[in-house]
């Protein structure tokens, strides 16, 4: 079997819901450390974040993944077990095969490829993982960017090996995503008897002008290469469940993804002139989990495309769409951060799958990337 088909095999068995790792970094780390690859670990509460540098120099160029995976939902829904790689009609089968241990297997196995062929390389190369990408996020990438600020080390290039690809491995890459500012609004009211409405105020009605505004709004149109800012509501909760009480409090989740034509502050300023102008009592706490970057005509982007051009005959459609990632974190530090991976249609879904000859190609694609940034 090809090595890093083997690899992810062995990756997937690893039950690593975050943020347990599940042994995932060892076994990554093994494939490395022997090839000059120094190992850090630098773990923050119950996340694991494993640092593999080989080289002092700069540039250096970062692959970063991360080993956890979502739950693997009704194990009776699935045609083989989540955490048992199964392989069927030309596909690999498992929690993770897409999301993203294909993946990180492909930067373990190019990584060690061209540290053989090229021991002399300019600059330096690093693998970064985390176990927690999945979850909150709050004790992984961001808290080792902190860590290597503190101590001056700079990523200047960062490939980030989510699962970017939409119809065949190596069609889209990202330059970009959007940021993603999310709002806990409170609107008080005052509760009461249904049959007397005179005597309460209900915060649902009070709201509903509010949200229709919000909803009608146009924040910004976008721009070359950022959908227009997208507003939406994921809850909405009021009421004590009888049919006979007004509620006194009306909570609603929601959630901008922005585009770099506009900020979070800007967004914030404007949804609360909104509430304002309506005249509601409210409270609001914002989440800041990442602010937009871009990544645009710098030599990561060309370096990329020139390896897909090489590998896979064709370069790749730019793009920012999708959720946010890990790489937001690397951007705030100024490096340069694309994201490339395989075909991502399964992701978090039953029977989540990958191509398994796409499993080597993005091996190839990836040490193609290294050869046109550092070979020496």
């Amino acid at each position: 079997m090809d090595a890093t088909v083997q690899l992810t095999a062995d990756l997937i068995r690893r039950p690593s819901l975050t943020p347990d790792d599940a042994g995932c970094m060892e076994l990554v780390a093994a494939h490395l450390a022997p090839l000059g690859f120094r190992c850090e670990w630098l773990d923050f509460g119950a996340t694991r974040n494993l640092y593999l540098r080989r080289g002092r120099a700069s540039p250096l160029l970062v692959f970063l993944g991360h080993t956890d995976v979502v739950p693997p939902g009704p194990l009776e829904e699935w045609h083989s077990p989540p955490f048992e790689p199964s392989f069927r009609e030309g596909f690999l089968y498992g929690r993770g095969a897409a999301d993203m241990k294909s993946g990180v297997a492909a930067m373990t196995t190019a990584l060690a490829r061209f540290a053989a062929a090229y021991p002399e390389h300019r600059g330096s190369v690093g693998l970064l993982l985390t176990s927690d990408e999945e979850g909150a996020a709050t004790d992984g990438i961001a808290r080792v960017m902190e860590a290597f600020a503190a101590r001056g080390e700079r990523i200047d290039w960062c490939l980030v090996g989510e699962p970017s690809s939409a119809e065949r491995l190596g069609d889209v890459i990202r330059i970009g995503r959007r940021g993603s500012l999310g709002g806990t609004l409170s609107v008080f009211g005052v509760q009461g008897h249904v049959a007397y409405p005179e005597r309460v105020d209900n915060p649902v009605h009070r709201f509903a002008p509010a949200l229709a505004e919000l909803v009608g709004t146009v924040w910004d149109e976008g721009n070359e290469y950022f959908p227009p800012t997208s507003f939406q509501v994921s809850n909405i909760r009021a009421g004590t469940g009888a049919d006979n009480i007004v509620p006194g409090r009306l909570e609603v989740l929601f959630n901008f993804r922005y585009s770099t034509a506009v900020t979070a502050d800007d967004l914030k300023r404007r949804v609360q002139a909104i509430l304002d102008d309506h005249g509601l009592r409210y409270a609001l706490e914002w989440r800041l989990s990442g602010a937009p970057f871009l990544t645009t005509g710098q030599e990561l982007v060309e370096a990329v495309q020139a390896a897909l051009e090489a590998v896979v005959g064709r370069r790749a459609r730019l793009d920012t769409g999708g959720g946010t990632s890990d790489g937001r974190f690397v951007a705030a530090t100024g490096a340069q951060v694309v994201e490339l991976g395989p075909v991502n249609g399964t992701i978090h879904k039953v029977d989540e799958r990958v191509r398994v000859e796409d499993i080597p190609t993005l091996s190839a694609v990836y040490q193609r990337i290294l050869v046109n940034l550092l070979a020496a």
